[in-house]
């Protein structure tokens, strides 16, 4: 669909649907991380991710009108004729988004088990228990469901934005600051670095470009400015939770931090309002992604990119091979990996592919080239910043990541040769 049709949603869906996906699970897992790494610099560790999210956001609203086409940067390199670089960047991200998934989760099990005080492995069998049942349900056809997402994020909004706004009613700049930790503005580099994956989401939207009303009028303000809201938004509930928690509660409660921030500002009824939010958002999150990553693997599969195993779809149309296969990938990250590792892990997977699709948006002149030039080159430090930070405290996590880019760019045209791509 282009100019002037009827598609599902318009400008208060896409822009509640894009807030949602990066704000469905990202703050409820970064914050701990963030604090640890940047102090009282937190909010500004996500002013820096979130600068360079704004400018990929608005490219990739840019390439979805030049080349009108959804499918995101795997559809982009296609057009370009660079099937082998689609093929590797598709790769790239099925990861980033099982690792993504995983962390969700992660989070769903933490969470939820705080609320009912279940110790160890609760929270790890939680974290399986949801995704059986939203593999299940996209089993059965449900997909995403668009008018549950935006009920979901709106009353995930009003929760996180009452929250920031108790704590910072009661200014106390003190409570930012980590016993022995980072004093100087420096240290919002490498929380940026830690985090970059909480504004992982909005690019999703791009995949349903033909369902959008007007998209070469609303697509492109709509994740841009989705994006912006999300960065004020991450910046307010860093102070503001940090100042009811203090900054070594943060650090040491990260997997439930928000959570015991609300209990501590309204009691039982801040830790049930909290709660029910990071479920139905980690779910919702959940539910999203996966959904959007097997649809992208058939697509990918359909071209001869991945194995055609994955092409297979079951009776309700749905690509149940990707589907299964990509939530027990996630599945197993969320029994075995660490919150840290799981998130830096992620932010440097969309650093990767973030980049790439920035490069493609200086090269086809879609939009002006300071906005690509921008997010390449500050996407670069805060990489660069990560890299390092991964190699000196968790070596094996960067790997790992490095291992799966070289099996991505490297392995991939070899293990194609070896499988079946087309169906028989």
């Amino acid at each position: 669909m282009r100019e002037g049709s009827s598609g599902s949603f318009g400008t208060p869906s896409l822009a509640a649907l894009a807030t949602g996906g990066m704000v469905g699970g990202g703050i409820y897992v970064a914050l701990g991380v963030v604090v640890e790494a940047a102090g009282r610099w937190a909010w500004l560790s996500f002013v820096l991710a979130g600068a360079v999210a704004t400018a990929v956001a608005w490219c990739y609203g840019a390439l979805s009108n030049h080349f009108q086409v959804g499918g995101g940067s795997f559809a982009f390199l296609e057009k370009m004729d660079r099937r082998g670089a689609a093929g590797s960047l598709s790769w790239v991200l099925v990861v980033a988004y099982m690792l993504t998934i995983g962390l969700y989760a992660f989070a769903f099990g933490e969470y939820t088990a705080h609320a009912f005080d279940l110790g160890p492995p609760i929270p790890r069998l939680l974290s399986i228990v949801v995704l059986a049942a939203l593999i299940g349900l996209d089993l059965l056809g449900a997909g995403k469901l668009k008018r549950v997402e935006i009920t979901i994020v709106t009353a995930n909004l009003v929760v996180l934005v009452v929250l920031a706004a108790i704590g910072m009613a009661d200014w106390r700049p003190d409570r930012l600051v980590i016993d022995g930790g980072p004093l100087s503005p420096w240290a919002a580099w490498l929380g940026a670095a830690a985090i970059f994956v909480s504004f992982e989401g909005f690019q999703l939207l791009t995949y349903e470009y033909d369902e959008i009303r007007r998209p070469t009028r609303i697509l492109t303000p709509g994740l841009a400015g989705s994006a912006l809201a999300v960065v004020a938004i991450y910046a307010v509930v860093a102070v503001g939770a940090t100042m009811i928690l203090g900054a070594d509660t943060a650090v040491e409660r990260a997997t439930v931090a928000l959570s015991v921030a609300a209990e501590e500002a309204a009691g039982t009824g801040g830790l049930v309002a909290m709660t029910v939010a990071a479920m139905f958002a980690t779910s919702a999150a959940i539910n999203s992604t996966l959904f959007s990553t097997a649809q992208l693997a058939r697509r990918v599969s359909d071209d001869g990119e991945l194995p055609a195993w994955f092409d297979h779809r079951n009776d309700h149309d749905v690509p149940d091979r990707a589907v299964v296969a990509f939530g027990v990938g996630a599945g197993a990250l969320a029994l075995t990996g660490s919150l840290a590792a799981l998130v830096e892990a992620a932010s440097l997977a969309f650093l990767a592919a973030f980049g790439a699709v920035a490069v493609i948006a200086w090269r086809e002149r879609a939009l002006p080239r300071w906005v690509p030039g921008f997010a390449v080159v500050l996407g670069a430090a805060i990489g660069a910043v990560l890299v390092v930070r991964l190699a000196t405290s968790k070596p094996v996590a960067l790997g790992a990541m490095l291992a799966m880019f070289a099996a991505a760019f490297v392995l991939r045209p070899k293990l194609l040769e070896r499988v079946p791509t087309e169906d028989p």
